[in-house]
Parts: C-alpha cells; sequence; structure tokens
C-alpha cells in the first residue's frame, strides 16, 4: 500500500464525505485486494460501507474473500441484491469456497448458477473434502499432460499460458492418475524430440486430497518447489497446493491459536457489535472466573496462616507470577512443537527431561534471588527460605505442566492453544499458592 495503513484509516474516519477521500479511494483502487480488505477492516461499520459503496463492483468479490467473515458478513447485508448479479460473474470455484460460510442460501445459490460446468465441478469436488483437509482448497490451474508427452509438448503448453507459482509439469497416465513432474527449467534447452519423462524429477512430494491442510502446507513450504500435487485416494490428480495458498492456509492456523489462547474468534471484527463481542468473550470470562474461584478456595483453606503472618500475603503474587511465565513459556513452545508435528512418542520423554532441567535451573536461580530479597525485606530469614522452596517447586512443578497439558489435551481432541494457557494458570496458582503457605504454616508458625 502506498500510505501507510494508519494515514488511509485516519483521514477516511475523519471526514469520508471530503474530496481528498474521494481522491484517497480512487487511488486505492490502484492497489492490491489484500490491501483494501485490511483497510476496510480497520474501519468503524459507517465508514466502511462508505468505502465499500464506492468501489467498482468488479472488485468487490474479489475483494470479500480476502477479508475475515465477521466484517465480510457485515458488507453483505449492506450490498443490494441488485449488485449480486453482476458481482458474480466472474467468479470462480476457489473464490466461493472462500465466501461460502458467509453467504446466505438464496446468494450461494445465485452464485453457483454463476459457475461454468466446470467450476460447478471443482466446487462440488472441493466440498466432498472437509475444510480441514486440504483437498478443499486447490488450486485447478496446472500444467498437465500425458505421460507420453515431449518437450515440443511442454513448450507448447507453456507457450499458451503458465498459471501463477506453476514451476513443474504434471504427467498423468490414461487414467488421469500422476506418475511424475518435471521443472520447466529442465524442458527450456532440451531437445524437442525427447521425452518429457526422461526429465521428470525425483523428490516431488504427493498430497493427498483428506490430508491435514496444515501439515500440508507446511510441506509445501519445505519441498523447495512452488507447487505439488495433489492426488485422490485412487492416486488420479485433482488439482495442486502452490506456496502462496500453503502460507495464507498456515498463517490462518496460526493466528487461530493465537487468538484461542486469548478465547476469542479469529473471524471477529474490531468494529463487531457491543452485544456480540461481549457474548464471544463471556465464556472465557466464566471460565476464568471458576478457576480464580478454586484458586481463592486453596487459600482460604490458610486463611489462620495469613492472619498471623501478613507477609505472606504480600508476597502470594510473586509466587503465582513466577510459575505462570515459566508455564506460559514451556506450553507456547510444546503447542508449536506439537503444530509443526515436532513432538511425538519418540522425542516426548528427553523434551520433559530437557524442560524440567530448565525449569530446575531457572527455579534455583530466581528462588535464591526472591529468597535474599525477602529476608531483608521483611527481616525475616525464615520468610527467605519459605519463599525460595516455594518459587522452586512451583517453577519446576510450571514447566512439567507446560509439557504435559497440551499433550493430554490434544488427546483429548481440545485445542491446547484455545484451553491451555487456562488450565495452565490454574495449576500454577494453585501448586503455589498451596507450596507458599504450607511452607509458611510448618516454618512461621
Amino acid at each position: 500500500m502506498a500510505e501507510p495503513l494508519p494515514d488511509l484509516i485516519e483521514e477516511l474516519v475523519s471526514d469520508p464525505q471530503s474530496d481528498d477521500s474521494a481522491a484517497l479511494l480512487t487511488t486505492l483502487l490502484s492497489e492490491d485486494d489484500v490491501s483494501i480488505a485490511t483497510l476496510l477492516e480497520s474501519l468503524p461499520v459507517e465508514n466502511r460501507i462508505t468505502a465499500w459503496e464506492s468501489l467498482p463492483r468488479d472488485r468487490k468479490t474479489d475483494v470479500l474473500v480476502e477479508m475475515r467473515s465477521d466484517p465480510r458478513e457485515i458488507l453483505i447485508d449492506a450490498t443490494p441484491d441488485s449488485e449480486w448479479a453482476l458481482m458474480f460473474a466472474d467468479i470462480e470455484a476457489e473464490d466461493l469456497l472462500e465466501l461460502m460460510d458467509s453467504l446466505p442460501s438464496r446468494l450461494m445459490d445465485l452464485a453457483l448458477a454463476a459457475l461454468d460446468t466446470q467450476q460447478q465441478a471443482f466446487f462440488r469436488e472441493a466440498t466432498q473434502f472437509a475444510d480441514s483437509e486440504i483437498g478443499h482448497w486447490l488450486s485447478h490451474e496446472q500444467l498437465v499432460l500425458p505421460i507420453n508427452a515431449k518437450v515440443r509438448d511442454g513448450l507448447r503448453l507453456i507457450r499458451r499460458d503458465v498459471p501463477a507459482h506453476a514451476d513443474t509439469v504434471f504427467l498423468v497416465n490414461r487414467s488421469g492418475q500422476f506418475s511424475a513432474a518435471v521443472k520447466l527449467t529442465r524442458v527450456f534447452g532440451a531437445p524437442e524430440h525427447v521425452p518429457l519423462v526422461e526429465l521428470t524429477v525425483e523428490n516431488m512430494p504427493v498430497l493427498k486430497g483428506t490430508d491435514d491442510a496444515t501439515s500440508a502446507s507446511l510441506m509445501v513450504q519445505r519441498s523447495g518447489f512452488a507447487s505439488v500435487p495433489v492426488v485422490d485416494d485412487n492416486n488420479k490428480l485433482i488439482g495442486r497446493l502452490d506456496v502462496t495458498s500453503a502460507s495464507e492456509l498456515v498463517n490462518e492456523k496460526y493466528e487461530r491459536q493465537v487468538m484461542a489462547s486469548a478465547g476469542m474468534d479469529e473471524d471477529e471484527d474490531l468494529f463487531s457489535p457491543v452485544a456480540k463481542s461481549a457474548r464471544n468473550r463471556a465464556l472465557w470470562l466464566g471460565i476464568n472466573l471458576l478457576t480464580a474461584f478454586l484458586a481463592s478456595w486453596f487459600i482460604g483453606l490458610f486463611e489462620g496462616t495469613l492472619q498471623q503472618v501478613v507477609a505472606l500475603a504480600v508476597l502470594m503474587p510473586v509466587v503465582a507470577s513466577m510459575g505462570g511465565i515459566a508455564g506460559s513459556q514451556t506450553l507456547t513452545l510444546i503447542v508449536r512443537g506439537l503444530a509443526l508435528g515436532q513432538v511425538t512418542k519418540a522425542n516426548f520423554r528427553a523434551l520433559m527431561v530437557k524442560e524440567l532441567k530448565v525449569g530446575g535451573l531457572n527455579g534455583v536461580i530466581w528462588a535464591i534471588i526472591i529468597g535474599v530479597v525477602a529476608s531483608f525485606w521483611f527481616a525475616d530469614g525464615a520468610l527467605g527460605v519459605v519463599i525460595c522452596l516455594a518459587i522452586l517447586v512451583n517453577i519446576v512443578s510450571a514447566a512439567l505442566a507446560g509439557v504435559f497439558l497440551p499433550v493430554i489435551l490434544e488427546k483429548l481432541r481440545i485445542d491446547p492453544a484455545l484451553s491451555g494457557s487456562v488450565i495452565l494458570t490454574t495449576v500454577t496458582d494453585i501448586v503455589g499458592f498451596v507450596a507458599f503457605l504450607g511452607l509458611g504454616t510448618l516454618f512461621l508458625l
């Protein structure tokens, strides 16, 4: 985007009807669809609709595809029915797959009718796969030739059109089954009579339509190819996954995890209605409240100790906070490893031992530092020993919880990025409070 996004937002929000804003929108039309979508998502609803209405119809569908579902639905509702026929005039199956969860049934029927026969077939084929499977997100623009094709056939194909990120020609047999792939760089310069099969690459990965979308995308990113073939259960070539689509899928996965860690939906609009935002966030606030009451109940078991040793109440947040931070670090590392397929039964024990060592080392270092500070602060050596031991116990426990929790949650088919942090906080709070107050009861009373 030529002008920084904050500047564009400020100009459009401050005076959307001004001549300058109109000129700004004209300039905006020269930008790519992703930039326009990002800007629209950043505007309050009234300004967003004003900017949306200024866009030409032939750009609107492409911009909608690039938007998150919540802000997209606001614009869909604000678009008159009379515009949709023109907006869907050139829609393709891949775009409709992106929009299908946001479009009401009447618009879905209209969009499906606008697809040509081939695009309708692509759409039906894609919807046979779940949106978590890579077969749902394929590109059908690819370079394909029969297995007996020669270099001259490859050159003819390349001259006609080369889709974006197509760096190979896929060779198929008479049944349409994938057989081999030839890099375009090998086609150029080779004698025209040479069979393409003699130029094939040996390390081309092949994905199945039922493969997990994130895992398949990561494989494409690491493959060294701009795109890789995708086949069905019968090895029939059904499309390809290119590096741009793979990167988008991976980015969406990690964005979901980041938002889920706070109990939020990655599609939530910056300017969604207050009631809707409050409703979406209420569940995890309620869960957090229950865990807070649980921690408070454990504290209540030591009410007598707190009444006699007030210093314990002052230092309790230190113990809980140190355990929470240590556990979050380990949890984040393990969640990422699980997402990338790096954590398995084979290396789990070694990983646990390593994290225990890290927790033990950090625990000893910071326990001593905090113990010394507390001893001088309250002029009580016994109190320093108590908090020193409690910090050590809590940090080591946090490391264990950070390793085990995400693995257990994944086995239960619960997203560890969604609920791991809430459970971990509860564990570290309870362990920290019980260790600190329990040791205080033993040593200080």
